[in-house]
């Protein structure tokens, strides 16, 4: 693959505005008493709705011919099918290690976080520490679809930032109701999200000397298991939870079609 220093430097950079999203979260818990719950569930739906779409319409076929052209149709759709459940079982992973009441999917709106009985400041410290461990394959996920793409890197660095913003108001809240202090709830909320320009870096150092069509679909399978995972665990049932079921598939069908159009402009 021809990988130009200026595509791995656009590719940082949509990572860590993915990340850094968890900031606006963490804003927003300091302005609002509670969360836009319409609009955050057209904007949940609408970030599954471009992540799933990217993941079935470009990179799985991109996946599949990478590995093909090695490997023969078989053994290439066997590779696929393995690196595609095996990111699956990634992120499936690191959720089930995270007790969910300290998950940072489990608690994302401003209402959530009003129960007094919590220990707040540790509980807002973990929520922290989960929200960084979350974010490092999400930084991978976007930083290598940058690279394979940049025709779909910049949609999946907004589905990404959209779906950050809840998880920086469940790190704001509690570190706001602890210590009294927005500059402390913004700073830890802000910070959790550098793990996914963390994320960008390790696949940087340890795949770039090894990056050929092979680990390209490898990776873009695995990647789009995390994207689907992602869309079906959380985001659809958080913008069920927050909205109307039509307004969840209407953001969801939104955004499938706003990204099944801009990639028709870049044919």
């Amino acid at each position: 693959m021809d990988i130009t220093s200026d595509k791995i430097l656009f590719a940082f950079f949509l990572t860590t505005i993915a990340g850094l999203s968890t900031g606006i979260g963490s804003l927003i818990a300091l302005i609002a008493k509670r969360t836009n719950t319409n609009f955050l569930s057209l904007s949940l739906g609408f970030s599954a709705g471009i992540m799933i779409y990217v993941a079935f319409m470009e990179m799985m076929p991109e996946a599949i011919n990478n590995l093909s052209s090695i490997y023969g149709e078989k053994k290439g759709t066997l590779f696929l099918i393995l690196s595609f459940f095996a990111g699956i079982a990634i992120i499936n992973c690191i959720d089930f290690l995270i007790p969910e009441s300290i998950n940072p999917h489990e608690i994302q709106g401003v209402e959530d976080m009003d129960d007094k009985t919590l220990h707040m400041k540790r509980t807002g410290i973990v929520i922290a520490l989960s929200v960084a461990i979350h974010n490092f394959p999400e930084g991978i996920a976007t930083f290598t679809s940058a690279l394979s793409s940049l025709d779909v890197a910049i949609p999946i660095t907004v589905a990404i930032a959209i779906h950050n913003i809840p998880e920086g108001i469940a790190v704001a809240v509690p570190i706001y109701h602890a210590t009294g202090s927005k500059k402390k709830a913004f700073w830890y909320s802000f910070l959790s999200g550098l793990s996914e320009p963390a994320g960008a870096l390790i696949a940087y150092l340890f795949l770039m000397n090894y990056w050929t069509p092979a680990i390209n679909g490898i990776v873009l399978a695995g990647v789009s298991g995390i994207m689907v995972f992602i869309s079906l665990d959380e985001l659809l049932p958080s913008a069920e939870r927050y909205g109307k079921h039509h307004l969840s598939i209407i953001g969801l069908v939104s955004g499938m079609f706003v990204m099944a159009i801009s990639l028709f402009l870049f044919i």
